[in-house]
């Protein structure tokens, strides 16, 4: 192992992906020339050339569309926007063509292809640049959706994303591009679809996934000076969702609390709490709890920052109850 930046994880699957297969390429603003806005494609343009690594107009939907237009005929594009909140202009390029065009041609037509970028909450950038945006693309057949929360999962999903064959949304997180952690040097791949349980308990079970895994984790520390257990899931993907895995640990522990980064109304903390009741109700000894981004836009002043994400204080305060409800 070694560590390094979850950009130069997310380099190096790219990389890699890129010198197996010649029809892999990059596109996306300020991808090639200025080496990506944060730097993720450093290095890439000198390697593989303005063919493979191509710098776009400030116009989502149009190279949005060419990149869609390019997988259904044989390539296998790497989309970089600079926010998902950008995103929003090329969505009927995702939402109506490469999410239905296998099922619109009777799977004759195919669209490999990964949509990525940073999501959610970056400090003080105001409403336009501040939403994640999980649940909404989790809502769109034909999509798969990934969020990743560090450089060991972002390295293996993002060539897995590369290789599959259906549409991938690739989330990051903009605040975690500089953090570092263990990757090994060899080639490995993470399958799409499967959790992880990051650390183990037995008392409450916490859900999340991207950059509120540190909240999660940070909560479950606390609550183990007061001898309380927190088993923490990583969800890692979003569509195809692990069940057996959030249900197997609700199973050992009998609460659940999620903790996600997004609004509150029709959320992945909202699903994942109806399966769970509806699939696992005699499993639970108290009403699955969950907290969200207050339902607001995100504010810019930094105190309603701070009160607009979830943190570890109101987490712990959280599961305390659930430590002490019956259903």
């Amino acid at each position: 192992m070694r560590q390094i930046a979850l950009r130069e994880a997310l380099r190096e699957a790219m990389n890699e992906e890129m010198r197996r297969d010649e029809k892999v390429f990059l596109m996306g603003e300020e991808v090639a020339e200025y080496n990506g806005a944060y730097k993720v494609s450093q290095g890439m343009l000198e390697e593989f050339g303005e063919r493979r690594v191509i710098d776009t107009p400030i116009s989502e939907l149009g190279f949005t569309a060419i990149a869609v237009g390019a997988a259904q005929n044989g390539l296998r594009p790497i989309v970089e926007y600079m926010t998902w909140n950008f995103a929003n202009l090329a969505l009927d390029q995702i939402l109506n063509t490469a999410s239905k065009m296998l099922a619109m041609s009777g799977g004759q037509v195919g669209c490999p292809i990964v949509f990525r970028g940073p999501g959610g909450s970056a400090g003080q950038l105001g409403a336009q640049h501040s939403t994640a945006y999980e649940s909404m693309y989790a809502n769109i057949p034909g999509l798969k959706v990934i969020s990743v929360s560090n450089p060991y999962d972002a390295k293996g999903l993002l060539k897995s994303a590369i290789r599959d064959d259906d549409p991938v949304i690739f989330m990051e997180s903009e605040v975690m591009y500089g953090e570092k952690g263990d990757v090994p040097e060899e080639e490995y791949l993470i399958p799409i679809g499967k959790a992880k349980v990051v650390r183990e308990g037995n008392d409450v079970t916490l859900v999340s996934f991207n950059k509120m895994m540190k909240v999660a984790l940070g909560a479950a520390d606390e609550l183990a000076k007061e001898n309380i257990s927190a088993e923490v899931i990583d969800l890692r993907t979003i569509r195809p969702m692990d069940w057996q895995t959030i249900m197997e640990s609700v199973k050992k522990t009998n609460r659940l609390v999620i903790v996600e980064e997004q609004w509150p109304f029709a959320s992945v903390s909202s699903e994942i709490t109806y399966r769970i009741q509806k699939e696992g109700f005699d499993y639970l000894d108290a009403p699955i709890r969950r907290i969200t981004s207050t339902d607001t836009p995100m504010h810019y002043a930094p105190n309603l920052v701070a009160a607009y994400l979830p943190d570890v204080p109101r987490t712990v305060n959280l599961v305390k109850e659930v430590m002490y409800l019956q259903k």
